[in-house]
């Protein structure tokens, strides 16, 4: 179960706003990137179609072309593991939390035949401050909407980063978004094994210079590609794999 430190967070609220206020002031505000975010890479044999699914990493803010995003490197990796066909689809979207995507992402998308499906959401549940009553209620309603739509997926998702480490971040409120984080990645592993989802591993932060963009928040293309080599054997394996 969770510590005692994600209710300690509260006392440090004040600090929180503070300085969470003045990072919102400096920081680079960087757009989606440019680009197609419905593709196909031609191979041989039963095509792969992958949906990354989530919140602004989803839609590879922090590089200027989608082909360096996060869809376009996992599905490019995909290819030349496989040699397979790749369709793949980017629907990243800013500020999106598990609640949003749940109610205004997944009803509103056709549904398609994805196969493969990576989700990237929790970093935005952490910094608004959500309980984990309230993620442990929304993530897990996510799962079951896109169980419902998606019956035949593999679904990965990938919990949040270590937000001590994010360039962009001042010492305390990184430690304090890093509990946070922690109580969502806690509940959103449980809930993976729980109804059919698998849980990543967190993503290892080699270099927080070279693997994050301009704004200090968000990937780079080095950062992309590092994520995408880390999500793939999971994605394309068939066992579950506890973090």
């Amino acid at each position: 179960m969770p510590s005692l430190l994600p209710l300690l967070t509260w006392l440090a609220f004040p600090v929180y706003v503070w300085q969470g206020l003045t990072v919102r002031r400096r920081i680079v505000r960087m757009l989606p990137a440019e680009g197609p975010v419905i593709h196909r890479i031609e191979g041989a044999g039963e095509p792969i179609n992958l949906l990354v699914l989530g919140d602004s990493s989803a839609a590879s803010v922090g590089v200027e072309s989608s082909e360096r995003g996060l869809a376009a490197r996992i599905a490019h990796r995909a290819h030349e593991a496989t040699g397979r066909p790749v369709v793949w689809r980017a629907a990243g979207f800013n500020s999106a939390t598990a609640g949003r995507l749940r109610d205004h992402v997944v009803p509103n998308m056709d549904p398609g035949h994805w196969t493969h499906l990576v989700l990237t959401v929790g970093s935005n549940d952490a910094k608004n401050f959500h309980t984990g009553a309230r993620f442990n209620r929304e993530f897990g309603t996510l799962l079951y909407a896109l169980r419902a739509k998606w019956p035949e997926a593999r679904v990965v998702w990938s919990p949040v980063v270590e937000m001590s480490l994010m360039p962009a971040l001042p010492p305390a409120l990184g430690r304090i978004l890093e509990i946070r984080a922690g109580l969502i990645n806690y509940w959103g592993h449980r809930l993976c094994l729980e109804r059919g989802a698998v849980p990543a591993t967190r993503l290892p932060i080699d270099d927080p210079i070279a693997g994050f963009s301009l704004d200090g928040f968000h990937a780079s293309e080095a950062g992309y590609d590092r994520w995408a080599e880390h999500l793939l054997p999971l994605l394309l394996d068939t066992r579950i794999t506890e973090a």
